[in-house]
């Protein structure tokens, strides 16, 4: 099944990695790759925090899965947390991958960032539940994402019951 997803990441410093992840489908089918994505960050930002929150919250919907793809500073951008918040909220299956060992446009690769679901929890029965203890991880490079990315966002829908 063909999944709609929405993909979360750092624009200025990951956009050559994400865009790496996101075209994976070029050289397969849609259906293979496992994932639809229709972004147009450069066209919303002018607009300002009410219009991305705005276009975040519009391109939630209809999708299933939210891939939040982990550079070395994505944990700490504003917009990627409003993101994550929301997926969770609305019961969208979520994943994150690590894609610092990815090449940017210049050939270099990067450090490992924070996973930012380690920043956010729930509340059971009195204890702290993380985000990072329910969502998974994986690494793009190590873990041959462009074989098993289909897999890992399927996975995610159906953990999410979608």
């Amino acid at each position: 099944m063909t999944r709609h997803a929405f993909f979360s990441f750092h624009y200025q410093n990951d956009i050559w990695r994400a865009s790496q992840i996101r075209n994976s489908w070029v050289t397969q089918d849609r259906h293979t790759a496992g994932f639809w994505d229709d972004a147009e960050w450069e066209k919303v930002k002018r607009g300002g925090d009410v219009a991305i929150k705005r276009w975040i919250e519009n391109q939630l919907n209809g999708t299933s899965v939210t891939v939040v793809l982990i550079g070395n500073q994505t944990a700490n951008r504003h917009y990627i947390r409003y993101e994550i918040e929301q997926s969770h909220k609305r019961g969208k299956g979520l994943l994150g991958i690590l894609i610092h060992r990815l090449k940017d446009q210049y050939g270099r690769t990067n450090d490992a960032g924070q996973n930012p679901f380690e920043l956010f929890y729930i509340e059971e029965t009195g204890t702290r539940k993380y985000l990072s203890q329910i969502y998974p991880v994986y690494d793009w490079a190590l873990e041959d994402g462009y074989t098993n990315f289909a897999d890992w966002v399927e996975e995610a829908a159906r953990e999410a019951g979608r």
